[in-house]
């Protein structure tokens, strides 16, 4: 019976798509996992590791607020090869840079952040907008792809430089090549004939999907037709003139982004508190969450942080990985609790309550698990009940909400790492300062 249930669940996934969309996935935010996992070597121990946070985010998020309403005039095919080349050139100035110590500069390894930062903004909206095409399980398999982008990125970091003893430098100019598989996703491995009849303009699928609309508007959809396609009947004041007063191609464009955004309003407050209180513990407080050596795994203090991403990042697998089974669509639960999280680790940042790391492991993996499920679940949602002529431009939207969220962690969190860890000292632990 279970199995029987599997293979209806999975008769219309295609391996080609799911495959191309997990590894869309997990390249596009591998590399920024990765820039994450290394801060504290970018920047050294005197530096609040949300310094990198931010520009790892700032210009993604730029991107997110701006290219929605712009992108639309680049094919998909010269998309994939911008990201692909800003990616590289990113990781490849990180790691060209010398260290300061050597002459180099902090702002110039910054400069490759903000580069690589730029192409995974912009990737998110354009692959998020391109699972339109290609149906829920794409969509699934984006999801689980950047669970595994976190996972890889964070696990292979940490094995690479305290398991197996190479330089940080060495472990960022290895993965300055990873973009190569992006390309060869799109062009080898993704059935590109789903784009359907598209010409010039990326914004032709959302105009001639507009079209299909009207007509449906001049012929009324029988009952079961819309019970099909679970869409509420549209008032007469919100359809488009008529025949003879035909709109033109920027007014199409500007009802489909005005009412995309209105729909998808709704889902933005989970996705933007949840990567606040995250980020917040990733960033800001996890840095602090030590314990004396000789009470846990580690040999040294500087193994705690690239320890818990792992972790963090394997939750978020998990939940990123869950959609085809588990659907949540109350997304304020999970986000409140998040919250919560977020005060537990506070409190055992200052007053060191927990008796043992081992806790805090688990806390941190159902962080994961919590900031996954939001995610996913939110575009889960926006894909089911956002009309199919908003939909494209509604699923690359929204994703501003998280790169919204970082931000505003990582402002905040530039002064409470800080703040914690001169607590910690103050009160006879000062642990943090030998990272």
């Amino acid at each position: 019976m279970y199995k029987a249930r599997l293979a209806i669940l999975f008769r219309s996934a295609e391996p080609r798509v799911c495959l191309a969309f997990w590894l869309f996935g997990l390249i596009n935010n591998v590399l920024y996992v990765i820039i994450l996992s290394a801060a504290l070597d970018l920047v050294g121990p005197n530096i609040p590791k949300a310094f990198v946070l931010l520009c790892d985010v700032i210009p993604s998020f730029i991107a997110k607020l701006v290219l929605p309403y712009i992108i639309h005039t680049i094919r998909y095919p010269l998309r994939i090869v911008l990201f692909a080349a800003l990616s590289t050139s990113g990781m490849l100035l990180i790691t060209v840079t010398p260290a300061y110590a050597d002459g180099g500069t902090i702002s110039a390894k910054m400069a490759g952040v903000v580069l690589a930062s730029l192409s995974s903004g912009a990737g998110e909206l354009s692959f998020l907008a391109l699972t339109h095409f290609y149906g829920p399980f794409s969509l699934a398999a984006w999801g689980s792809g950047t669970g595994g982008a976190g996972l890889a990125g964070a696990g292979m970091y940490a094995v690479a430089t305290t398991s197996l003893g190479m330089s940080s430098k060495g472990a960022l100019f290895a993965s300055a090549f990873l973009p190569i598989v992006m390309l060869g996703s799109f062009f080898v491995i993704l059935p590109r004939e789903h784009l359907g009849r598209k010409s010039k303009s990326g914004s032709d699928s959302t105009l001639r999907v507009l079209e299909e609309h009207d007509d449906e508007d001049n012929f009324p959809p029988t009952t079961e037709a819309q019970e099909e396609e679970g869409l509420l009947q549209r008032s007469v004041a919100a359809k488009p003139p008529s025949l003879s007063q035909q709109p033109t191609e920027s007014w199409r464009m500007s009802l489909v982004q005005n009412n995309a955004t209105t729909d998808g309003n709704h889902s933005m407050l989970p996705l933007l508190l949840v990567y606040i209180a995250e980020y917040m513990i990733n960033q800001s407080v996890s840095p602090t969450l030590l314990f004396p050596l000789s009470s846990t795994p580690f040999h040294h203090y500087r193994a705690f942080y690239p320890t818990y991403n792992a972790i963090y990042q394997s939750g978020v697998f998990l939940s990123r990985s869950s959609t085809p089974f588990i659907r949540i669509h109350n997304l304020y639960i999970p986000s409140l609790l998040q919250c919560a999280n977020l005060m537990v680790l506070v409190m055992q940042a200052l007053f060191n309550f927990i008796p043992s790391v081992h806790i805090v492991f688990a806390v941190i993996f159902w962080e994961g698990l919590l900031g996954g499920t939001v995610y996913v679940n939110t575009f889960a949602e926006i894909a089911e009940r956002v009309d199919k002529t908003e939909r494209e431009f509604s699923l690359g939207a929204v994703a501003v909400s998280d790169s919204a969220g970082i931000c505003i962690a990582g402002l905040l969190g530039m002064g409470v790492e800080t703040a914690l860890c001169s607590w910690q000292v103050r009160h006879g632990r000062n642990w943090c300062r030998e990272l």
